[in-house]
């Protein structure tokens, strides 16, 4: 099999000389929305679109990083990470390093050249996937092996949360730290255990971007995050995955946890078995479910799932986070393009926003390129 070279990599060997790359995939999540935290489980994929960072070590104890989405030159002292960081994506750098110090890793300075082909506030993951490929980079810039997946996950996600005050879950950088190509993943986040699922060749996965750009940071979202926790306490479990749907009903957010993690368990064995119609009923019922019960749907994004049923896709969802981002859905192999294309055409002429629709393929993990 051949497998070809990122385009984010691609892109940025064709702009800067050739430094070595670190190199990590976004994500889309097929179903599992807002549980990871609370011990649930999802169905998620690395896909084809990603973030390379090229490194080059320095002499000195500086990270000076450029990025080809966004403006200005992010210059960090080793020395002194605790200060404000100009430009303002520079943050997440300053995080990631302060991460591998605390995990004792001998940070050293680094030149960071930075390309992506996922869009920011797209709903793919394009945050963890940067944090991910900038754990790696640092980490070769200082001669030392990347921890097994989990771990690194874990470090990643403690060094967005520094970077962004949004309480980020386990899901993103895992994800993104497991995938396998041709795979979906089910990933359950008690045992923390990832288990590959292989995509029906079938199905295409498609994805439409709403053109609705937003940031967790400053979102309903961390309200909805301590909404579901606090839930929790009061009904007296540890996690929602320990909660009886009865002790919910009457709790939207909590209700939304629960019933998710039970979706997921039956979408993950209706792929498996390619019952396609089944699976694509689950992600409508996600999709549903976050809309009236976690509040996270926009009208843009129940617009996009509409358009996508009725262009004969078997199921769609919101993906990410929500409040704006991409909607998934799976559809007939070679039916995708013409779906979304049909999809974005309805869509724009409902509203003022761009949207764009690509099909996705299910990528290996984050790694180094040679």
């Amino acid at each position: 099999m051949t497998v070809s070279t990122p385009l984010a990599a691609v892109r940025l060997r064709a702009t800067h000389d050739a430094p070595p790359i670190a190199y990590a995939p976004g994500r889309v999540n097929l179903i599992g929305g807002h549980v990871d935290s609370h011990e649930g489980r999802v169905v998620s994929m690395a896909i084809d679109r990603g973030v390379a960072v090229g490194y080059t070590p320095r002499t000195d104890r500086r990270i000076v990083a450029t990025s080809d989405g966004f403006d200005g030159t992010a210059d960090l002292d080793l020395d002194h990470l605790g200060g404000a960081t100009t430009p303002a994506w520079g943050r997440l750098l300053a995080a990631v390093a302060a991460e591998l110090h605390t995990a004792g890793v001998a940070v050293r300075g680094a030149d960071l050249r930075m390309s992506a082909d996922l869009v920011a506030g797209g709903g793919l993951s394009s945050s963890a996937a940067c944090t991910v490929a900038v754990t790696l980079a640092l980490l070769a810039a200082a001669d030392t092996a990347p921890p097994e997946s989990t771990v690194l996950a874990e470090w990643c996600r403690r060094a967005e949360h520094a970077a962004t005050g949004v309480p980020c879950g386990l899901h993103d950088p895992l994800a993104i730290a497991t995938g396998r190509a041709g795979a979906a993943l089910l990933i359950d986040f008690r045992a923390v255990s990832v288990e590959p699922i292989p995509l029906p060749a079938s199905i295409d996965v498609l994805v439409v971007d709403s053109g609705v750009r937003r940031t967790l940071e400053g979102s309903p979202w961390a309200r909805r995050h301590a909404d579901a926790h606090a839930i929790a306490t009061k009904i007296g479990v540890a996690s929602l995955r320990d909660a009886d749907i009865a002790a919910v009903a009457d709790e939207p957010r909590a209700r939304h946890v629960v019933t998710e993690i039970d979706r997921v368990g039956r979408f993950a064995a209706a792929l498996a078995h390619n019952d396609l119609e089944a699976a694509g009923a689950l992600m409508v019922a996600s999709h549903e479910s976050s809309r009236k019960d976690f509040e996270t749907s926009t009208n843009e994004l129940d617009a996009i799932v509409a358009a996508c049923l009725d262009a004969g896709a078997y199921g769609a969802r919101l993906s990410g986070g929500g409040f704006g981002g991409c909607c998934v859905a799976i559809t007939p192999a070679g039916t995708g393009t013409a779906i979304g294309e049909q999809v974005v055409a309805r869509y724009e002429a409902e509203f003022e926003h761009r949207a764009a629709s690509f099909l996705v393929g299910a990528s290996d993990r984050a790694r180094y390129l040679d």
